[in-house]
């Protein structure tokens, strides 16, 4: 296993709730860390550091921060905390982070725009219109940079510059090959040494879809009638999540990736011990964010129409909760 480089440059694009988590831990345990954020929350970077409260405790990190990727130079990793879509539509700004061997680590929900990349499917290769129309991440980033990462952690922005972690520390790493690469085990021993649980998985893909299994289902139930997530689990919307994931379990398998029926049950659950937790896309309709409905939900359909797996529920789920969000000005 390689060993860790002292003071490896990372570059937080998106230092929000879960990006200000990964920076404030990296920085203090000797990495040379930056952000890219936005507003108050910016300008409270820039005067009095990102502040973490974790465990009871609070620690604080002074990281040079800036809305402007341009301030700073190529980097070993950059870690986007950004939703799919900001992704996408920053596609452009990430240029200057990006020297001959920076690798892009996705920590993001739902499926990857570099989803195919190596897959060795018969759609390797293949860009998804739902989260990169036009394959523009695809273009200017380039797959073969991609690190996928799937996000444990429940964290969020108290007040300006200040991040408060809830429960896990897990962020689950895989190159999309499949291989220990030298960087992605790097990483790793990088993020461990950072008080972070960071395991590389050999197929990256079955922990994205299990993921998602929950949020096709359950952010747009949540946008939708404004429940809170053991609400959701129970009684007939309970039963509405199952049908949409046995859906997305058939899509999934389609796919090549097979993940036991019992991951179903366990995941409702699980998510159903979460009394009155409101899941992200009812929290940004709330707030007047935008709503991350492509990477979540659009992606589904659009794997299930590739591969011929109808999607009835979901495209149903779909269909009302673009509604929403274009109703609100929110997609």
């Amino acid at each position: 296993m390689p060993k860790r480089r002292l003071n490896m440059k990372i570059c937080i694009f998106g230092a929000g709730a879960i990006g200000g988590y990964l920076a404030v831990e990296l920085a203090l345990a000797g990495n040379e860390v930056c952000a890219i954020a936005r507003g108050d929350h910016l300008e409270a970077i820039k005067k009095n550091g990102l502040t973490l409260r974790i465990g009871g405790k609070e620690k604080n990190a002074k990281i040079p921060a800036s809305s402007n990727p341009a301030d700073f130079g190529p980097q070993d990793y950059v870690i986007c905390a950004l939703k799919a879509h900001q992704s996408y539509e920053s596609a452009g700004q990430f240029a200057p982070l990006l020297g001959p061997d920076t690798a892009m680590v996705t920590a993001m929900n739902g499926i990857p725009w570099w989803y195919f990349y190596k897959n060795g499917g018969e759609f390797d290769g293949r860009h998804l219109e739902s989260v990169d129309p036009g394959a523009k991440q695809w273009k200017l980033i380039g797959p073969e940079r991609a690190i996928g990462c799937v996000v444990d952690p429940a964290c969020e922005i108290i007040a300006p510059g200040v991040v408060e972690h809830h429960e896990f520390n897990r962020f689950i790493l895989g190159e999309p090959d499949g291989s220990k690469s030298g960087r992605v085990m790097a990483l790793s021993e990088a993020m461990k040494a950072a008080n972070f649980d960071a395991p590389v998985r050999d197929a990256i893909r079955w922990n994205v879809w299990l993921k998602l299994w929950g949020n096709v289902c359950f952010n747009p139930i949540s946008a939708l009638t404004h429940t809170t997530l053991d609400q959701i689990t129970s009684g007939d919307l309970g039963k509405l999540c199952r049908q949409a994931m046995v859906e997305a379990k058939a899509v999934t398998e389609a796919l090549g990736v097979f993940i036991p029926e019992e991951m179903i049950d366990r995941r409702l659950t699980i998510a159903g011990k979460a009394v009155g937790h409101k899941m992200s896309m009812l929290q940004d309709l709330e707030r007047n964010r935008s709503m991350e409905i492509d990477a979540l939900v659009t992606a589904v359909q659009e794997l299930g129409r590739l591969t011929n797996v109808p999607t009835p529920t979901i495209d149903i789920l779909l269909t009302l909760v673009q509604a929403r969000g274009r109703q609100a000005g929110l997609y």
